[in-house]
């Protein structure tokens, strides 16, 4: 970060709408795409764990977040395998003329990733929705962001050893979905199912209104997600913008054709989840790839989600409620590995990098060495405070709060007048 770095002012309004796009996702976005598919009892519990999420987890970034992800306070493997130091801790050293790349005020920087550690811990929720404590799901998502997702951030994004290695995250394959998936089926199988759960049939959304209106937030502030990610207005945002949006067209159709030939109607939540299958996998490829490579991971991505959701999760009775692990997980991996194939020198330039499809196989192993890199520390490191909050506070509710709803025991409240 250099304060010699003149300010520009396109990039910079840019970068304010795009920092205001990501925060739409969690409030309303995720908390509408959720809310409307859990059962009307626990719509409240929804609302109230994202909004709490966007309000905890932006105190814990300008705290010590900003600089444990990005900061360089530390030298040597500590700096490259840990985290980034103290040296930003409260934003230190940060003022009104301080700039970063593309001429943007470090200040809008630390908001526009604040905006993605936000989002990321509300992700998870859909795994273990209607059946956990607030306390428990409070303190759980506080240690989850300082010893999860702050490493793995510093690791791609701020000089760790994953961005050293040469691995593209254009916007967050690794660090939003592929870490917030697999804590979401490591956590959907700590937790346990939900009492009624009956492996291979749905519980029916209680609002699909609601979860259109979620997904639109979502489709919509995802622009602001994989466009602002370039930290610039130019024609990489440009391509992201327009990747983006047709890898997620393509998912949607998919998924819409699929669910239309196995279950002989094509469903508003169907198109809805392969859309954000589709925004999910396009993520992290969303700065090397053009239309074909946009094309076939919403195609790929899709079918394969899809078989995670309707086939794979009931054959072995796991719990992810809300699909948390099969869409944002396994789309988040498979988003991550086809970036080493469809990255292309048209997007990255004469001296990029190119991807396995274009004959270079170099960026692939990459790309899934990171993939794999991340699903074991993600997985590993959930567990272990999966144990720790239980055994402090506990994180499930009692079998009659769960049976009654959420939104009465815990919150005191009714999203609806009966």
């Amino acid at each position: 970060m250099s304060a010699t770095i003149t300010l520009n002012s396109g990039n910079t309004a840019w970068m304010i709408m795009a920092t205001i796009l990501v925060l739409l996702m969690t409030i309303p976005g995720i908390a509408l795409f959720y809310g409307g598919l859990v059962r009307r009892k626990n719509m409240l519990s929804v609302i109230m764990q994202s909004l709490t999420i966007v309000a905890v987890i932006s105190l814990i970034w300008v705290a010590f977040g900003y600089s444990f992800a990005f900061g360089s306070g530390f030298d040597g493997s500590l700096f490259k395998y840990g985290i980034g130091g103290f040296d930003k801790t409260m934003l230190k050293g940060i003022n009104l003329n301080t700039m970063t790349t593309g001429g943007i005020p470090e200040l809008l920087f630390a908001m526009f990733q604040c905006m993605f550690a936000v989002i990321t811990p509300a992700l998870i929720l859909g795994a273990f929705a209607e059946r956990v404590r607030f306390s428990g799901f409070l303190v759980f998502t506080i240690l989850w962001s300082i010893f999860v997702y702050l490493p793995m951030a510093h690791w791609v994004w701020g000089g760790g050893f994953l961005m050293e290695m040469g691995a593209i995250d254009f916007a967050g394959g690794t660090v939003v979905h592929i870490n917030a998936g697999i804590s979401a089926l490591v956590m959907a199988l700590l937790v346990g199912r939900r009492n009624d759960y009956r492996p291979g049939k749905p519980i029916t959304p209680h609002n699909i209104p609601f979860v259109f209106i979620g997904t639109a937030l979502l489709w919509l502030g995802w622009f602001g997600f994989n466009a602002g990610s370039g930290l610039a207005a130019d024609g990489l945002a440009a391509n992201a913008f327009l990747v983006t949006h047709i890898a997620t067209c393509m998912a949607a159709v998919t998924w819409m054709t699929v669910d239309w030939i196995v279950n002989k109607k094509p469903t508003t939540v169907g198109a809805c989840t392969g859309a954000v299958a589709g925004l999910v996998a396009i993520t992290p490829a969303a700065g090397t790839t053009d239309i074909l490579g946009a094309v076939c991971i919403g195609f790929i991505t899709s079918i394969v989600c899809f078989c995670m959701v309707a086939v794979v999760k009931p054959r072995f009775g796991y719990d992810d409620a809300l699909d948390a692990f099969g869409v944002h997980g396994i789309g988040g991996i498979i988003g991550s590995v086809l970036t080493g194939v469809f990255a292309t020198r048209y997007v990255t330039g004469s001296n990029g990098v190119q991807g396995a499809l274009y004959g270079d196989w170099h960026q692939l192993w990459i790309q899934t060495e990171t993939t794999i890199i991340s699903i074991v520390f993600s997985a590993v490191m959930t567990f272990i405070i999966f144990k720790i909050v239980d055994a402090v506070c506990g994180i499930r509710v009692v079998k009659r709060v769960e049976e009654e709803g959420l939104d009465i025991y815990e919150h005191g409240e009714a999203a609806y007048d009966l």
